[in-house]
């Protein structure tokens, strides 16, 4: 069975390149812009993950999967940042189940291990859930 993968990116050079990455490893790939239509697309998907930049215009990334997380107590989201994993609103994501932080950049065997990992389970606990640091040091 195909695995849906929603991308959320503003940069469109990002988004094409993330949708294609996903498509040539046969993943079904849908796609926003922005938080809103993020959270508008999940509620017509519901996708096996969610990996979405944090800083968008209309609804920034941690926003977005507030009102998804409200949705589906179960998706299974990431989110790309540029900001340090310690600030506040990570942490407060992070507590409200968001499955990782990554840092920018994110390079292609980062987004290839995270569709690996969380599209292919239904319910993560706690102690499942992995860092960027994780995921670099599992890829090298």
């Amino acid at each position: 069975m195909t695995k849906t993968i929603l991308i959320v990116e503003d940069d469109k050079e990002l988004l094409d390149l993330y949708m294609e990455i996903l498509q040539m490893n046969r993943y079904n790939v849908q796609t926003a812009t922005n938080g809103e239509e993020a959270v508008s697309k999940y509620r017509q998907v519901h996708p096996d993950l969610v990996v979405m930049d944090g800083d968008m215009p209309k609804l920034n990334g941690y926003e977005a999967f507030s009102q998804i997380i409200e949705i589906d107590k179960n998706a299974k989201v990431v989110i790309i940042t540029g900001y340090s994993e310690v600030e506040l609103k990570n942490k407060k994501a992070l507590e409200q189940g968001l499955i990782s932080i990554i840092s920018k950049p994110i390079g292609v065997n980062i987004l290839l291990d995270l569709a690996k990992k969380y599209s292919n389970v239904k319910n993560l606990k706690k102690q499942d859930l992995v860092s960027n640091s994780d995921l670099e040091r599992s890829i090298s």
